[in-house]
């Protein structure tokens, strides 16, 4: 079994729906989540004028590969209005695969370890609430390392939720 880590993200219609019903549809088409971080808010990244987003990291052990992985959750995405028009634009859900156990993956439509996660609060603050001694497999260092060394200033807090 593999230990995979996956960013969920939404800023577009309900963002708790939409995180919520994708982890849904990876428990019934994947496998059932290990670990979910809380939920965090955060500005949007790269497109600075889209709404804020809903930023989450689940843990799943699996035995699909990346490619099987990444096929069932682009799935997922169409499955729940994903539309790819622009990057970084506003989306009802992204899945990222962020770590597929150590395994380093580098093909054009499929990158692992994710080139950016190091970069980025949204993804680093989530991650390292629950698995913050999981250690990059390109750069060699922990997760609560790499949350200390960035330079990435971008809002990001725990969202209150209340009840799913």
């Amino acid at each position: 079994m593999n230990n995979i880590f996956l960013l969920l993200g939404s800023n577009l219609g309900d963002r708790k729906l939409f995180l919520k019903q994708a982890i849904n549809h990876i428990e019934a088409e994947i496998t059932p989540v290990v670990k979910l971080s809380s939920v965090f808010e955060t500005q949007s990244w790269g497109k600075t004028d889209a709404p804020d987003y809903l930023n989450q990291v689940v843990q799943l052990h699996t035995s699909l590969s990346a490619r099987e992985l990444l096929e069932k959750i682009l799935a997922i995405e169409i499955m729940l209005g994903r539309e790819r028009k622009e990057k970084w634009g506003a989306r009802t859900i992204d899945i990222d695969i962020l770590f597929y156990g150590d395994e380093i993956v580098d093909e054009p439509d499929l990158k692992i370890p994710h080139p950016e996660l190091h970069k980025r609060r949204f993804t680093l603050e989530p991650l390292a609430e629950i698995a913050a001694a999981f250690v990059h497999p390109v750069l060699h260092k922990d997760i609560l390392q790499l949350k200390n060394e960035l330079v990435d200033d971008l809002i990001v807090k725990k969202y209150k939720l209340g009840e799913y």
